[in-house]
């Protein structure tokens, strides 16, 4: 097994043991469902003792929350076979990541130059998602 494939493999694991807690602002972006694949993908890959949840502040655990989602829409989109809809539909998810990390920024981060680029983050990565969506929902045929 490939180094990157191992790390994405531990990256994923970790994430899945985490309770999703609803987005906020960023429950307005959704993952099309064009973009979805059309298989089952992994959802009960058992997490290593080292990241107790317990250890873990309220904004590991929300940062965690919206990595796990993250990654399954991300593999959800890289399983189309068009190279260009895979692209698109995984950069949705990566962009809907990023609004999670922002209000988890905003929620509890105390320094206004990170509070202020959360907030940049925020608006420009909500254009991302509605550009690239509506990419998809023009060109995607089901």
């Amino acid at each position: 097994m490939s180094i990157i494939l191992k790390r994405r493999t531990v990256a994923f694991a970790l994430t899945l043991c985490v309770t999703l807690v609803p987005f906020t602002a960023s429950a307005q972006a959704t993952f099309p469902d064009k973009c979805k694949a059309d298989m089952s993908m992994p959802g009960d890959m058992p997490m290593g003792r080292d990241m107790a949840m317990e250890n873990m502040t309220d904004d590991q655990k929300e940062q965690m929350s919206g990595m796990q989602e993250m990654n399954r829409n991300m593999m959800q989109g890289m399983m189309k076979d068009d190279p260009d809809v895979s692209f698109a539909c995984a950069m949705i998810a990566h962009h809907m990541g990023a609004l999670h990390m922002a209000e988890t920024q905003l929620e509890h981060g105390d320094n206004e130059e990170m509070k202020a680029e959360a907030q940049r983050v925020l608006d420009e990565q909500t254009k991302e998602i509605e550009t690239l969506t509506s990419w998809v929902e023009k060109e995607v045929k089901e």
